[in-house]
């Protein structure tokens, strides 16, 4: 596994307000004031041949990132029907990612679950 994507998720994660990494399903979780959980990482889970992430998305935006690039967006196991989204960060002929898409694709997780005080801080 290529650790460069999986750091520069972290960078973005931890850069948001009261931050927390800590261990969930034996991968990094990113978590606000470490309970609510934003973005879990996805190596290679259970087989599949990705390394991903997953990430709670506003109503509708599942599908319309699916629609719009299956290759790089999918719905998770688990958790997919609560509207999160995977990304694959590196998967076999995708690609490198687009950071600054990944970057407001985080942002719009962390807004989802912070508290108001918090999410109002990200822009």
């Amino acid at each position: 596994m290529n650790g460069e994507p999986v750091a520069r998720l972290r960078e973005l994660c931890l850069a948001l307000p009261e931050v927390v990494e800590r261990a969930s399903h034996g991968e990094p979780g990113f978590f606000v004031r470490g309970t609510k959980q934003f973005a879990a990482v996805d190596t290679y889970h259970h087989g599949a041949e990705h390394l991903a992430f997953w990430c709670p998305a506003p109503a509708g935006v599942q599908e319309a990132l699916i629609g719009s690039d299956p290759e790089r967006f999918f719905r998770p196991p688990y958790v997919g029907h609560r509207g999160w989204i995977g990304v694959r960060l590196e998967a076999d002929g995708l690609p490198a990612p687009d950071w600054r898409e990944i970057e407001e694709i985080v942002r719009t997780a962390y807004r989802q679950v912070a508290p108001k005080r918090l999410a109002d801080q990200v822009v």
